[in-house]
């Protein structure tokens, strides 16, 4: 029989992102880097890490940011609204749970 399969040799991998070292086997005969480990990828652990290259994230939240402020503003404009509305009903209200002065019958 022939010896087709690759041997495995123990190795270590290295991850560029947190440094954690997880020993394990491969064919390849040296250790190696990874950029991204289950330690740290997103997927796994539930927490967000911006990795800015040039400045792309400030351009980002710089160019969409700003219009999360604008929604805060229209949205404090829209309960300024509702607040004049309220007011002038309830003011309506009062006028009208006033009562009326009879009318004066004519003499003749």
């Amino acid at each position: 029989m022939k010896a087709i399969h690759p041997k495995y040799k123990p190795v270590v991998v290295t991850c560029v992102g947190c440094g954690t070292k997880i020993e394990t086997r491969s064919t390849k005969a040296r250790d190696f880097t990874v950029d991204v480990c289950s330690h740290c990828h997103p997927f796994y652990t539930g927490r967000q890490k911006f990795v800015d290259s040039a400045g792309r994230v400030e351009r980002f939240q710089k160019k969409w940011g700003k219009k999360e402020v604008k929604a805060e503003v229209k949205a404090e404009a829209k309960a300024e609204v509702k607040a004049e509305v309220k007011a002038a009903a309830a003011a309506e209200t009062k006028t009208e749970a006033q009562p009326q002065p009879a009318p004066q019958a004519e003499k003749q």
